[in-house]
């Protein structure tokens, strides 16, 4: 079994917030940033594992500010920890508008991508390396939730 790195995972997706992206508010529809962050999620997934990868689970998406029209949203996307034949991937929404160029964090997703092979059955992916600090908390963290998924299932 190979391993890989989280950086070989990262993925940097960068939007601009159009009028067809909005609320009557002038906000950035919630179900549009969820459709972002799956695809960079899917991305960093897919990297990782050399494998077309479904979405099997989101389990947390928390709104931290409203994104409005004109601004620039940033999605960061990496695979926090590889298990069997699942990963959990972490995204990280950061937004800017013109007049301040400061990124604020506005969003932030756990997603659980299973990688398959052409009968849409699971595989095997390689196993993943933190390297920085940071990493290394997010790998830790990744398995205590992955222990509340599994958790959860069983009573569910």
């Amino acid at each position: 079994m190979t391993t890989k790195t989280v950086t070989a995972s990262q993925v940097h997706m960068t939007e601009l917030v159009l009028p067809n992206d909005t609320n009557q508010l002038g906000n950035l529809l919630g179900g549009r940033l969820m459709h972002w962050i799956d695809i960079a999620a899917a991305i960093a997934a897919q990297r990782h594992s050399g494998r077309v990868c479904v979405t099997a689970s989101v389990d947390e998406l928390n709104f931290h500010l409203p994104i409005r029209l004109g601004e620039v949203v940033t999605l960061e996307a990496s695979v926090n920890r590889a298990f069997r034949t699942s990963m959990e991937v972490g995204v990280l929404v950061t937004v800017q508008n013109l007049e301040d160029s400061t990124p604020r964090r506005a969003n932030n997703a756990y997603l659980t991508f299973v990688a398959v092979d052409e009968a849409g059955s699971p595989v095997v992916i390689p196993e993943i390396i933190p390297e920085t600090e940071e990493q290394k908390g997010r790998f830790e963290d990744a398995l205590k939730r992955r222990q509340m998924r599994l958790a959860h299932r069983r009573i569910s």
